[in-house]
């Protein structure tokens, strides 16, 4: 499958794609159509219904804060799908100042969420062990724009599969034209919306490939290696056994 078959489209959810594909560890592949990663479910209409039920997804995975979930509400219960909210970064982002390197700033966020103390760790812990759960497959896991926390889970899932750095930064990269898509229909709704502000670092590439190779060479820096982080968090060799089992061709 090409980027274009990766991403799977709907009206108002707009970095929905499949994690299948990569080259893995031995030889091996990511297998399709069994983990997705998504921004925020919340948005997906009546209209986009058929469609994402054609995807045979099981189980949701909404990684935001508790306030997000009680302000836009959370996928439809219609769909009768197992349904998890796991807070995956509680703190809210210190600003982003002029002159700083996105790259670094983003990578230092991407630390606090893997190891933002005791919460941190459960939180990914807790995504990981269910993501490890073959019964729980299909899997889809998001966020509020599918780029930051949602890029790190699946950052630590890729990683510990055995996909390389490279192909791990290129699937997060993918999130910036979802992120232009996503502007461009909140334009629409409102065509008299203010500009943004031109210096937002955003307006420059919200996903520097870069951020993602300093996030985890600096986490097996720390740790060793990502599975080392992952026993750390509370992960055991069986679960990333039965990750890799039931996730690779």
């Amino acid at each position: 499958m090409t980027t274009v078959d990766r991403v799977i489209p709907f009206s108002t959810v707009f970095n929905f794609r499949d994690l299948g594909g990569y080259p893995a560890a031995a030889g091996s592949t990511v297998r399709w159509s069994r983990l997705y990663r998504s921004d925020g479910l919340h948005r997906l209409t009546p209209v986009d219904f058929e469609d994402f039920a054609a995807l045979g997804v099981r189980t949701v995975l909404d990684l935001r804060r508790p306030d997000e979930l009680e302000a836009d509400g959370r996928v439809a219960e219609s769909l009768g799908l197992a349904y998890h909210n796991l807070n995956f970064h509680a703190d809210l982002w210190p600003q982003f100042t002029l002159g700083a390197a996105l790259p670094r700033y983003l990578a230092d966020r991407y630390a606090e969420m893997a190891e933002g103390g005791l919460t941190g760790r459960n939180a990914v812990a807790a995504s990981l062990r269910l993501i490890a759960d073959s019964d729980s497959t299909p899997l889809v896991f998001h966020c509020a724009a599918g780029k930051d926390r949602t890029g790190v889970l699946a950052a630590l899932t890729l990683s510990l599969l055995g996909v390389a750095d490279d192909d791990i930064a290129a699937d997060y990269a993918l999130s910036a034209e979802s992120e232009r898509r996503f502007r461009e229909w909140r334009r629409s709704l409102a065509a008299d919306r203010p500009e943004e502000d031109g210096h937002s670092p955003w307006q420059v590439d919200p996903c520097p490939r870069d951020a993602m190779h300093l996030f985890l060479v600096e986490l097996r820096e720390r740790h060793g290696s990502v599975e080392g982080y992952a026993r750390r968090a509370g992960i055991t060799d069986a679960q990333i056994e039965r990750l890799r089992e039931h996730m690779l061709d």
